[in-house]
């Protein structure tokens, strides 16, 4: 997979999400569904930059470790920051029980990025 386009896209589209959630949605939404919004907006722009630097490692060392690494981040970033999306915009808030599956993804997106970190040294 071509991680560099990926999180290009990915940050692009985080971008998107949070201008749409602070000039479109900040006068529709609850508090509490704004600022789920605002974290899924956040989390989705600081894993793609995160993405981003994978990419890259991939590009110069082909480390099958990292790759892991960022299709972890890359479904994490689906599950947390897609469920809190959703759930903000339509208030469904059983949704909020995919956050925490994105987070393990996430979490685990790092533990490979260690795990590639240190096989490469």
């Amino acid at each position: 997979m071509n991680y560099l386009l990926v999180a290009a896209i990915s940050g692009f589209v985080a971008v998107v999400m949070g201008a749409f959630g602070a000039h479109g949605l900040k006068p529709i939404l609850s508090d509490g569904m704004l600022n789920a919004y605002q974290t899924g907006a956040h989390y989705h722009l600081t894993h793609s930059a995160v993405l981003l630097a994978v990419a890259v490692w991939i590009k110069q060392h082909a480390m099958k470790a990292a790759a892991v690494s960022a299709g972890l981040f890359l479904i994490g970033i689906v599950l947390f920051s897609g469920s809190l999306y959703v759930m903000a915009v339509t208030g469904i808030r059983a949704l909020g029980m995919v956050t925490p599956i994105g987070g393990v993804f996430l979490l685990a997106g790092w533990a490979a990025l260690a795990w590639a970190a240190y096989k490469a040294r």
